[in-house]
C-alpha cells in the first residue's frame, strides 16, 4: 500500500503481525498473467522519473543490461501542492484519468513505452483504482482540471461514485479495509459497473499506448471480485501484479488475490533483508518455505518506495554493501517476479523528487548524488544478467558455513558466492559447471574473447577456488564463459532423446503428509515410470518437510513429471496441477525444488504426440541491420525450417529495431532456434552463442523477446 503522511497510525498497523506461511496456488484470472514464461522477468522500478529520462535508460541501459520490464510512476492527473513542497505522493492522489503529470504528457509518455519496447524492455505502470484525492480537498490539477471533495470533472466521478467517509477502525474488519478511507483518500466505489468503466477505459488507453502490465497500488483495499471484474474489461492479457500487505490474524491475507495476478511478497524483503542486514544466511537455503506466497506468485523485492521511507525495510540504499548483496541473492536465487528499486536521495519521508521551481520533475542523472541509480551498479546489473542465463536452473551445489558464507549453484548455468563476514573467504567450491574460464559478473563482463574484470577457473571436474573479500559477492555464469561466443552456426538436435549420455537429476517437493504417506516423482519418461505411480521413484523425508530423491536421467531430454503421495494402502494422491516441463542439461546434474501444489488437473497429461495442439508463438528480436538486410528466425522443428535458412521464418521491421513475427508451433514441444540476417545477395549472417533452447505450452500463446549476439 502507497504510503501518505495522513496515515502514519495506519501504517503501523499494518505493519504489525505476521501471518502463517501458506503456499498460493490458485490459478490467475484470463485479464492476468505472470511474466511470459521464457523471457527476462527482472523488473526495475524507476521511481518518479520522468518519461524522457525513462526512455533514455532503456536504451543506454535496460535493454543492454537485460532487464525485462520498468515500472513508472503513475501517469494519471494528480493534485499539485506547491504547500508542502511537491510531495512525491501527490502522485498517488488523481483527480482524472489525462495523461499529463508532473513527469510529462502523453506524447512524452507514448514516446517512452515505444521506445523501451525498441530497447526489449517491457513498461508496467503503478496504476492508482482504490480512491481519488485527499477528502475535503479542492484545486486544479496537473492537467489543469478542477477539483473538489468528491467530485471529479476530469472523469467525470461526483459523490455518488464515491464510498460514504469513514475512518479504517479495525483491520481485521473487512468492510471497513474495503469500504472506508485510506489515509483520509476518498474511497472509490469498484463495486459500481460505472466506476469500473471508467478504470477499464483508463487503463485501456494506456493498453492501447503499449502498456504491457501493471502494478495494482492498494490492491487490498479493493475486493478481489471487483480487480477481477475490471481485469474482465481489458482490451488484452497483461501482467499484473497487486499491492496486499500481509496482516494479522484475521486480516485480509494476500494469497485471496492470487487468482487475479502476482502479489506482493512483502515479507521477502524482511527476510532476506534481516539475513544480509546481520542474521544468518544459512537460514535462506529454505527461503520458500519462509514466505506466505509461491514462487510463480510472488512479486518480491528488497526494498520499495514505500518501504524505504517507512521504515519498515531492513536494507536500501544508503546501507553500501549489505544492500547490494541482498539485491545480488534476490537476483541469484530463483523465487518470485523480482523488482530492483531505483529513486532518489531523500532527507524526509515525504520529499519529492528532484524538480524545478514549479514542481516539473527534472532529468534523471545519475551520478549527480540525487538519483541513487542502483540499478546500474554493476554489483546489481551484472546479476539481471546472470538471472537471465540461469532462468530455469534449480538452485544446486548448496554450501554455508551455517552463518555469514554461502554458495549455490543454478545448475550447469551459473554459481554464486556471498560473503557478508568481515574477512575474506577462501575456498575450492564445488559447481555443476563445465571446464573453462569464466568472467566474474561482479568485476567486469566478457568482451570479445576476453573479460573486462576477474576472471574464475572452472576445472574437468566442476571445482574452483576463488577468494571472496569481506561484504562481497561472486558470480560466474555460461554466457560469461570465454571462448563460447565464437560459433555462430547452429548445432542442431535431430530429435530431443538422441543424446547418449546421462545426467543426475534431485527432485526436491515440500509437502507435508499423514502418518503412513510417502512422497514420489513419477513422470513422463521411463525413468519416472511413465506416468505408472507404480514405478514412481522414492523420496526421502530425512529433510521433512522437504522430500528429496535422486534419479538418473537421460541428457538433453525433455520430459513432463508430477508428486504423488501413497499411504500404507497402496491409494495414489496426485497433486493437483497441470504437469511440470522441463528439460535435463547435456551433461552433468541438475536440481528441481518444488512445492506440492493443490490448483487443478489431479491426474497427468501425457501428451500422445509434441504436435496434439497448436500455439499462436510470437518472435520478438531486437537488431539493427544494414540497408536491404532482413531478419529471420529458424529453429530444429519443421515450423522454423529445420535450421534451414532458406525455410526461415521472416520477421516484420515494422517496429524497427525490433523486428517481430508470429507463427504457429506445436504444443508442449521442446525446441531449439537462433536469429538469421539475409543480405540481399542471398548470404546468411548467423547470431553467434550456443542455440537458444524453448517449449512451447500445451495450448493458447507464447511469445520470446531476445536480443541480437
Amino acid at each position: 500500500m502507497t504510503r501518505r503522511p495522513l496515515a502514519l497510525a495506519a501504517a503501523a498497523a499494518l505493519a504489525a503481525g505476521l501471518a502463517g506461511p501458506v503456499l498460493a496456488t490458485t490459478s490467475a484470472a484470463p485479464a492476468a498473467a505472470s511474466p511470459p514464461a521464457g523471457q527476462d522477468d527482472t523488473i526495475v522500478h524507476l521511481f518518479e522519473w520522468s518519461w524522457r529520462s525513462i526512455a533514455s535508460e532503456c536504451t543506454s541501459t535496460l535493454g543492454p543490461k537485460g532487464y525485462g520490464a520498468v515500472q513508472v510512476s503513475p501517469p494519471q492527473e494528480h493534485i499539485v501542492l506547491p504547500d508542502k513542497g511537491y510531495p512525491w505522493w501527490q502522485d498517488y492522489q488523481p483527480i482524472s484519468y489525462k495523461l499529463v503529470t508532473r513527469r510529462g504528457d502523453r506524447a512524452a509518455f507514448a514516446s517512452m513505452v515505444s521506445t523501451c519496447h525498441a530497447a526489449g524492455v517491457k513498461v508496467y505502470v503503478d496504476a492508482v483504482l482504490n480512491h481519488m484525492q485527499g477528502a475535503g480537498q479542492s484545486g486544479t490539477g496537473s492537467a489543469g482540471s478542477s477539483f473538489s471533495d468528491e467530485n471529479d470533472p476530469g472523469v467525470p466521478y461526483s459523490s455518488s461514485d464515491f464510498h460514504s467517509p469513514c475512518a479504517i477502525q479495525s483491520w481485521t474488519d473487512r468492510s471497513q479495509v474495503q469500504g472506508c478511507q485510506l489515509s483520509n483518500l476518498t474511497d472509490l466505489k469498484t463495486e459500481s459497473s460505472y466506476v469500473r468503466g471508467k478504470e477499464d477505459g483508463y487503463l485501456n488507453d494506456l493498453i492501447s499506448l503499449g502498456v504491457d502490465g501493471f502494478r495494482l497500488d492498494a490492491a487490498k483495499h479493493i475486493p478481489e471480485a471487483d480487480i477481477s471484474a475490471i481485469e474482465s474489461g481489458l482490451s488484452k492479457q497483461v501482467y499484473v501484479y497487486q499491492e496486499v500487505i500481509e496482516g494479522g490474524q484475521g486480516e485480509i491475507s494476500p494469497t485471496e488475490y492470487t487468482p487475479t495476478g502476482d502479489v506482493t511478497e512483502f515479507r521477502y524483503g524482511d527476510t532476506v533483508g534481516n539475513a544480509f542486514r546481520g542474521g544468518n544466511l544459512s537460514g535462506l537455503q529454505g527461503l520458500p518455505s519462509q514466505m506466505l506466497l509461491a514462487s510463480d506468485k510472488a512479486q518480491v523485492f528488497i526494498d520499495n518506495h514505500d518501504t524505504e521511507r517507512n521504515g519498515r525495510t531492513k536494507l536500501n540504499y544508503t546501507n553500501g554493501d549489505r544492500y547490494y548483496l541482498a539485491e545480488g541473492f534476490m537476483l541469484a536465487y530463483p523465487f518470485g517476479t523480482p523488482s530492483v528499486m531505483s529513486g532518489y536521495a531523500f532527507s524526509n519521508p515525504d520529499q519529492g523528487p528532484p524538480a524545478t521551481s514549479d514542481g516539473t520533475t527534472t532529468a534523471a542523472v545519475c551520478g549527480s548524488g540525487t538519483w541513487t541509480c542502483q540499478h546500474r551498479d554493476p554489483r546489481i546489473a551484472g546479476m539481471v544478467g546472470f538471472r537471465n542465463a540461469t532462468r530455469g536452473a534449480a538452485v544446486t551445489d548448496w554450501w554455508s558455513n551455517g552463518g555469514s558464507q554461502i554458495a549455490f549453484g543454478r545448475g550447469s548455468s551459473g554459481y554464486v558466492v556471498f560473503n557478508t563476514d568481515g574477512s575474506s573467504l577462501t575456498r575450492t567450491f564445488q559447481t555443476s559447471l563445465p571446464a573453462g574460464t569464466y568472467c566474474d559478473l561482479m568485476t567486469g563482463q566478457l568482451s570479445g574473447s576476453s573479460c573486462t574484470g576477474g576472471t574464475v577457473t572452472v576445472a574437468s571436474g566442476g571445482t574452483f577456488t576463488a577468494t571472496v573479500g569481506a561484504n562481497r559477492d561472486l558470480a560466474i555464469d555460461t554466457a560469461q564463459r570465454v571462448g563460447t561466443t565464437t560459433s555462430p552456426t547452429p548445432t542442431p538436435t535431430p530429435t530431443p532423446t538422441s543424446s547418449t549420455g546421462t545426467v543426475q537429476a534431485t527432485f526436491s517437493v515440500n509437502a507435508t503428509t499423514t502418518y503412513g504417506q510417502g512422497v514420489y516423482v513419477v513422470g513422463s519418461i521411463p525413468a519416472l515410470g511413465s506416468w505408472d505411480p507404480s514405478k514412481a521413484v522414492a523420496l526421502s523425508s530425512a529433510a521433512y518437510p522437504v522430500w528429496r530423491g535422486s534419479v538418473t536421467l537421460p541428457a538433453g531430454t525433455p520430459f513432463q513429471y508430477k508428486y504423488v503421495k501413497k499411504d500404507a494402502s497402496g491409494t495414489v494422491t496426485w497433486e493437483t496441477t497441470g504437469n511440470r516441463s522441463v528439460t535435463t542439461p547435456a551433461s552433468g546434474s541438475v536440481g528441481f525444488s518444488d512445492s506440492w501444489s493443490t490448483t487443478t488437473s489431479p491426474t497427468p497429461t501425457p501428451s500422445a504426440s509434441a504436435t496434439a495442439g497448436a500455439v499462436s508463438a510470437t518472435f520478438a528480436e531486437y537488431a539493427t541491420t544494414t540497408y536491404g538486410q532482413g531478419v529471420y528466425v529458424v529453429g530444429s522443428i519443421p515450423a522454423l525450417g529445420s535450421w534451414d535458412p532458406s525455410r526461415a521464418v521472416a520477421l516484420s521491421s515494422a517496429a524497427y529495431p525490433t523486428w517481430r513475427a508470429t507463427v504457429t508451433l506445436p504444443g508442449g514441444t521442446s525446441f531449439e532456434y537462433k536469429y538469421v540476417k539475409k543480405n540481399p545477395d542471398g548470404s546468411v549472417v548467423w547470431e553467434s552463442g550456443s542455440n537458444r533452447t524453448q517449449t512451447t505450452p500445451a495450448s493458447g500463446s507464447a511469445s520470446w523477446s531476445d536480443s541480437w549476439r
